[in-house]
């Protein structure tokens, strides 16, 4: 098997989550080539959180990538490195939709990384089932999130049209029904 290495690495640029670095990397016929590279500091943990009438609860924000609104998974960053991301789980789905469950009801779905061309983001998505309100919201300052109950079904058709495409929203849902056909069959 041919061998790529890694010759060199320079910081182009610290962020508050992100550093994005230029890698000289040198390829199995001895030419050298300058890829990017972004390394994602804290790692970062989402939650599918179903209601007990089986609806899933998403959440729209603003995502300047996007240059528009997206339904998404609650998630976010662990606080720090050393943060277990079912800690995070929970606190990001508390935050940000007013909803909890029980510790035996939120489980790990799946561990993805998001875009491994060019980045070592990680995130954990886990399912939290039975979730019910339990609070307001507590958002960050710059956050304007609102909350909208879906069917699984109508989520499936949102992906599959394209109207929903963040990667660990898709991964998730998909994990998710998955799941329940899996279980169902064992029935």
């Amino acid at each position: 098997m041919a061998h790529v290495e890694r010759v060199g690495r320079t910081l182009v640029r610290k962020g508050a989550i992100v550093d994005v670095y230029e890698d000289e990397m040198q390829l199995p016929n001895g030419k050298l080539e300058k890829w990017d590279f972004i390394h994602h500091r804290m790692g970062a943990a989402a939650v599918v959180p179903v209601l007990p009438d089986g609806k899933i609860l998403l959440v729209r924000q603003y995502r300047p990538a996007l240059e528009r609104f997206a339904w998404e998974l609650p998630a976010g960053c662990r606080d720090d490195v050393e943060e277990p991301t079912i800690v995070a789980a929970k606190r990001e789905l508390l935050e940000e939709t007013g909803y909890n469950c029980e510790d035996d009801d939120l489980t790990q779905l799946l561990s993805l990384k998001t875009t491994v061309a060019f980045t070592d983001e990680m995130v954990d998505v886990y399912l939290a089932m039975n979730v019910k309100k339990v609070a307001e919201q507590h958002l960050d300052p710059a956050e304007e999130i609102t909350l909208k109950a879906w069917d699984l079904k109508e989520l499936l058709e949102e992906i599959y049209a394209g109207r929903i495409q963040d990667g660990k929203t898709v991964a998730g849902v998909l994990a998710y029904f998955g799941k329940t056909k899996i279980e169902e069959s064992r029935e």
